[in-house]
């Protein structure tokens, strides 16, 4: 699916390629027939600011908007695991997914960063993709609330992958924050999932990722 490459790159750090491609981008939004007229003209607000306002301004409010806190973070086991320590293993686990999904990883990358997480989305077949989708529409929920009010152009990302996914904001209940750890190493113990030698990437490895999200998921709701 083009369209999540597309709003992929939209959510990556402003620098001038993604100036440069913003025009491709464009095109591409307007005729993806996933995306409705709202979503297309809400998209088109984000992609005239990064093509015209000035750089240095767009990556300070970037960085102020996604770098300054859990909530808004761009990380998808920030929201998942928050600083538990079975955060590094799930980021190696998801790193082996990508890899046998053919997606090389550059030095330095970490493998839960949603524009990565999303652009992996786009290389699958439709239905993996909708359903990895549909796996973080919580927390693609909570920055779709984040951002409505200090970055509107970049909710309307959020609310287009919600769309694309089949949900609203509405209609999926928001991502808790993890702080109790014990309690999240408890859901842990009750979903144990491994890979195993000779499963391939459209079985096992996403259905991996999707069980560890809602372990964690049901853990931050029952703990608050």
């Amino acid at each position: 699916m083009q369209v999540l490459k597309a709003l992929s790159a939209l959510l990556c750090y402003p620098e001038q390629p993604l100036r440069d491609a913003i025009g491709e981008i464009t095109l591409l939004l307007k005729v993806e027939p996933a995306l409705d007229a709202a979503s297309i003209a809400a998209l088109g607000q984000l992609t005239r600011s990064l093509a015209t306002e000035d750089l240095f301004d767009l990556q300070a409010a970037y960085v102020d908007l996604f770098d300054r806190g859990r909530r808004l973070s761009l990380h998808l086991f920030e929201h998942v695991h928050g600083e538990s320590r079975d955060r590094g293993q799930a980021m190696v686990d998801l790193a082996q997914v990508y890899e046998r999904g053919g997606l090389l990883l550059a030095d330095g990358e970490l493998p839960d960063y949603l524009p990565t997480f999303i652009e992996f989305a786009s290389t699958r077949p439709d239905a993996e993709a909708l359903s990895l989708l549909g796996e973080i529409a919580p927390i693609l929920t909570s920055m779709h609330e984040g951002t409505a009010a200090r970055a509107p152009s970049y909710a309307a990302v959020f609310a287009a992958l919600l769309h694309i996914a089949g949900h609203t904001a509405a209609d999926v209940p928001l991502a808790e924050p993890v702080d109790d750890l014990a309690a999240l190493d408890a859901a842990w113990e009750e979903t144990t999932v491994q890979f195993g030698p000779g499963e391939d990437i459209a079985g096992c490895g996403p259905d991996r990722l999707r069980q560890r999200l809602r372990a964690a998921g049901r853990d931050a709701r029952a703990a608050v």
